[in-house]
């Protein structure tokens, strides 16, 4: 039967968002219902509130979760009721060209549940990122589900399905940062702490953290940064080249997904050095760079996106590495809340004060 429960919604672009009911359907084939633990307070969030992604309210929101299985469609074997998984909105489809070559963490076909979660009265919702999860339950595809240990904290673990995997991808797996390497990580909220707390993890030698406050330069030397940077009083191309013999950092990655913070990182890379963007950029936004420049200095400039993670390798080995203490994710919530108090974190999200809100059902 379809179960009615407690959920936050955005009905409005700008209004302030709102606990409801909602009606979660029984899964259908390939389908599952998830009973959400915790799901952290993402950025994204705030933009499908505010019109950003679309205009397809009302929105109900949250993505970054973990939770039990408690039911699954007709053809699901990924995972069975009871199993503890993290969400993912790359749901990886295995027949398209990229899945066919082996590359499946570029899968172009990646799929929601097809059945709709709605209001009271059947107004149909869109999930945020196809997943929904400031919610008691949601409704996703099965291939949405992560199984990872059940040792982890929910409020720890859920944090690998959006902005944690997004940083820690751009470092590993899109940068390719190896042991002895020097990094430079523009922007350090909570992807770009993540960037760094990955760079540690790969082995490199030297982390240069970039950002305008002196909270978030802080937070990255717990988190494994060498050496800091107020980019509001220092021209962080300079000190970047000055920190590594006038060359500049091997990989860069930029956090923030401005014009001005990309050619920072453009330009403070080694020569044959590699740029990330995992910051997202506005539609608006455009970049300028002389095609010589481009040119003249090589390497590579590459987008990350979901930090080019692929759910089912990276969820359980980085989760298996936390518990082994060698991968602190906790650091990263900030502070746990209730659905009542969503729209409070956004607030605190603006000012900075956070690194993560975790929503704890």
């Amino acid at each position: 039967m379809p179960q009615q429960v407690k959920a936050v919604i955005a009905r409005a672009k700008g209004a302030p968002v709102e606990v409801t009911t909602i009606v979660v359907p029984d899964p259908g084939p390939g389908e599952a219902v998830v009973r959400i633990q915790a799901c952290g307070v993402c950025h994204t969030d705030l933009h499908y509130r505010e019109g950003g992604i679309n205009d397809e309210f009302p929105f109900l929101l949250g993505h970054e979760a973990a939770g039990i299985v408690e039911s699954v469609g007709e053809g699901v074997t990924e995972v069975v009721p009871g199993d503890f998984v993290v969400l993912n909105w790359r749901a990886v489809c295995g027949q398209c060209r990229a899945c066919r070559r082996g590359r499946p963490q570029y899968c172009f076909d990646t799929h929601n549940a097809e059945q709709k979660m709605t209001l009271l009265d059947g107004t149909e919702l869109s999930p945020a990122l196809g997943i929904g999860a400031f919610a008691e339950k949601t409704l996703v595809a099965a291939g949405q589900c992560t199984k990872v240990d059940p040792a982890a904290d929910p409020a720890v673990a859920g944090l690998l399905g959006c902005g944690v995997m997004a940083g820690l991808g751009a470092a590993i797996n899109t940068g390719n940062v190896g042991r002895g390497d020097s990094v430079a990580v523009i922007g350090c909220g909570g992807v770009g702490g993540a960037a760094v707390l990955g760079s540690r993890l790969a082995g490199a030698a030297k982390i240069i953290a970039v950002d305008i406050d002196d909270r978030k330069l802080e937070t990255a030397l717990t988190l494994g940064a060498t050496h800091t940077v107020n980019s509001r009083t220092t021209d962080p191309v300079e000190a970047i080249r000055e920190l590594t013999g006038g060359n500049g950092a091997d990989v860069v990655v930029e956090a923030v997904g401005r014009p001005e913070t990309y050619k920072q990182a453009f330009y403070a890379r080694d020569l044959a050095g590699t740029v990330v963007l995992v910051g997202v950029p506005t539609p608006e936004m455009t970049l300028e760079l002389p095609l010589l420049d481009v040119f003249g200095r090589g390497g590579a400039l590459k987008s990350s996106w979901y930090g080019d993670c692929l759910p089912s390798r990276d969820f359980p080995m980085l989760i298996d590495l936390h518990l082994q203490g060698r991968l602190d994710l906790g650091a990263f919530v900030t502070e746990t809340i209730g659905l009542d108090a969503v729209e409070q974190a956004f607030e605190r999200m603006h000012q900075g004060d956070v690194l993560r809100s975790v929503v704890v059902l």
